[in-house]
C-alpha cells in the first residue's frame, strides 16, 4: 500500500520562501518517481515539478527558476523549495507518485496522492 504524507505548507508574504516535504511509504508498480501538483479552488490539479528515480527533474514553466525539487531516495522523501513566492502560487500542494508519460518524461500521476498541504501567499 502506497502512502504519501506532505508537510511544510504555511502562509507567507509575497517574495518569501517555503520548503515542502513529502514522504512515501510503499511502492507502486511501474512508478518512476514522485512529484508535486497544485490545486486552485474550483480547478483541477496542475503539474508543478517531479523528481525521477533516475535523477531527472521536470518543472512547469511558471515555476522554473523559483522552485527546486529534490529527493532523498534513502528516506523516500521529496522536497519542494519555493522561492520568490507570488500571490498566484496560493494553492493546495499535493504530492503524488508519478509514471512515465507518452513522451517518456516522469510526470504522469495516477491514483497515488497525498492529502495536500496549503500554501497561502499574501501581498
Amino acid at each position: 500500500q502506497v502512502r504519501l504524507v506532505e508537510s511544510g505548507g504555511d502562509s507567507v508574504q509575497a517574495g518569501g520562501s517555503l520548503k515542502l516535504s513529502c514522504t512515501k511509504s510503499g511502492r507502486a508498480f511501474g512508478e518512476c518517481g514522485m512529484g508535486w501538483f497544485r490545486q486552485f479552488p474550483g480547478e483541477s490539479r496542475e503539474f508543478v515539478a517531479s523528481a525521477g528515480d533516475d535523477g531527472s527533474t521536470n518543472y512547469v514553466d511558471s515555476t522554473k527558476g523559483r522552485f527546486t525539487i529534490s529527493r532523498d531516495k534513502d528516506e523516500n522523501t521529496i522536497y519542494l523549495q519555493m522561492n520568490s513566492l507570488k500571490v498566484e502560487d496560493t494553492a493546495t500542494y499535493v504530492c503524488a507518485v508519478v509514471f512515465r508519460s507518452y513522451d517518456g518524461t516522469c510526470v504522469r500521476p495516477d491514483v497515488y496522492w497525498g492529502r495536500g498541504t496549503q500554501v497561502t501567499v499574501y501581498s
